[in-house]
Parts: C-alpha cells; structure tokens; sequence
C-alpha cells in the first residue's frame, strides 16, 4: 500500500499543482472574458478549472457513496445522488454574490424543498412507497456530504486565489502524512478504537504539528510570492485546526463504512482506496477553512502584522 502511495502520490500532487496554477492564470486573462471582478476589470471568473474538477471528484464520490448505500442495504437510486450532487454544487457555484443574507437563505432553502419533495415523488413514481423515507435521508446525505461541503471549496476559490484553495488541500493532507508516519512509528494509543482502530493520539498530534508546519511554512512562501495570505502564527493555527478538523472528517467516513460493512469507499486509487477515501478530511475542512479565511481577511492589518 505505501508503495502504491509513494508513486501515485506525486502525481497527484503534480496535477494539483499545475490544475491550480492554470486556474490562476486563467483568471488574469481578457479574451474572452464576461466577468467584472471586484476591481472592474473584465475577466474570467475565478474557479473555471476548479469547478469542473470538484465537479468530476464529487460525481465520483457519489459513485461510491452509492456503492456505501447498496453495501448498508439502502435502495438509494445513484440517479438521484449523482444529480442532486451536482445540483447542490451548481447552486453553490452560480448563487448571485449581490444577494442580501435572507434571500441567499431563501434561495438555499428553496432547493432542499424542491429537492426533498422532487426525491419522494421520484421514488413514489410507480405507486412504490417502501423505502421512501431510506431514499430521502439517503439522497439528503449525499447533497449535504458531497454537493454543500464540497462546494465550499469553490467558496474558497470564489474569495480568495488559487494558491489559498492549493494552501487548504496540502495543508489538510499535510496531516494525513503526518500522522500516519507518527503513529506508525510511536503510536501506542488509540484515539477511538472502536470506531477507527488505526488512528493513535501520537498521530493526531504529529498531524497537528505537522499540518502546522507545512501550513505556516507554504504561507511565508505565498507572501514572499506576492500571494495575499495569513503570516505564519496565523496560518500554522490555521493548519493545527485543520489537523482537527480532518481527523473527525476521517472518522465520519468510517463511521459510514463501518455501517456498511465495507474496508475502502472505492478502489479507483490504488493504494488510497477510493475518492472519498482521499478527500475525506478535506470535505470538513473546507466549511472551517472558508469561515477561517473570511476571519483572517476580517482582522485589521495591525492585528495580523502582531502575529506574523
């Protein structure tokens, strides 16, 4: 398993990298362009490579999230994940920056009626009503783990450069390798074993650290690069949640396949398991980095000048 993870790994690294660079790039260019950004200029808008990517991960996170379903016994239709899915992360990449709180809420509520509505009338088409309520929760979990929180990653982009969503992911993974590599060399006691037997408090706080140090690190790097982002106390706080955050997010995901019955969400990495298996500290690291963000973008200068 390491060894399929050492070679693929880079490569997905590589990917990410030059998938978020042209991002970049892309939205400094005039041809072609529709959108005024905030400065007046006429551009792309941000995110034309990064939705089509979190678009293309969540259809197929919602692949296997079908496959956790069929494994937990529930007869949840993959039309209906796979299309709600991609109408909750449409909703969360084309909603109007200039409406207010409350119609952005009413907008928000309006689909999860039509959609649980929509869902049980789906279900009911051939005068079925077995299952009916299975096919609800089912097709409302996938909206919420796969199409919300996942679109909070094109929240971040939508705010803030390419470079901050690429800050996020390697930070977030940053303590995946770090626990792992602790907790395999001195982790001797388990942080939830009935739930996820492997995972130690060593590991946990070697991600921490970690996580910390890759996230401060990367975040000097960016400003010396002319990047806008948090100094380094800030950003390697930042990573310390992050490490948290991902951990439960781990834990959330094998609490579904323990459910379920089931080892890895999916076999299409080898050596990672599946998409899920992969981006599961991410999908609840994105809402806590997005609401972090905004909060770091908040604070006066002086502020951030104190805890550089």
């Amino acid at each position: 398993m390491l060894r399929h993870r050492l070679l693929l790994g880079p490569f997905l690294i590589l990917g990410i990298i030059l998938g978020s660079w042209f991002d970049q790039w892309l939205d400094a260019q005039e041809a072609f362009a529709w959108f005024t950004n905030l400065t007046g200029r006429l551009t792309w808008p941000p995110g034309m490579v990064v939705w089509p990517v979190v678009s293309a991960l969540a259809v197929l996170g919602a692949i296997e999230l079908k496959r956790i379903y069929d494994a937990a016994g529930m007869a949840v239709s993959r039309r209906v994940v796979v299309t709600l899915v991609l109408v909750s992360l449409a909703m969360v990449a084309f909603i109007p920056k200039g409406l207010d709180g409350v119609a952005g809420a009413a907008l928000v509520n309006s689909v999860f009626t039509v959609i649980l509505v929509g869902t049980l009338m789906f279900h009911s088409r051939h005068k079925q009503v077995d299952g009916a309520i299975m096919q609800a929760g089912g097709a409302l979990l996938a909206m919420v783990y796969l199409g919300i929180m996942f679109g909070f990653l094109l929240l971040i982009r939508r705010e803030n450069s390419a470079w901050i969503l690429l800050w996020v992911l390697v930070t977030t993974k940053a303590s995946d390798i770090g626990a792992y590599f602790v907790g395999r060399a001195i982790g001797k006691h388990k942080l939830i074993p009935w739930l996820s037997p492997g995972k130690t408090w060593e590991g946990l706080f070697g991600g921490m650290v970690f996580s910390g140090l890759v996230g401060g690190g990367l975040a000097v790097l960016m400003r010396e690069s002319s990047v806008p982002a948090p100094g380094f106390v800030i950003a390697a706080l930042m990573g310390v949640a992050f490490a948290v955050v991902g951990t439960a997010g781990d834990l959330v995901m094998s609490l579904l396949k323990r459910d379920a019955g089931v080892k890895d969400a999916g076999k299409s990495l080898p050596g990672f398991g599946g998409v899920l298996d992969v981006l599961d500290s991410v999908l609840l690291v994105a809402p806590v980095a997005f609401w972090l963000l905004r909060l770091a973008v908040q604070a006066t200068p002086d502020a951030l000048n104190l805890l550089e």
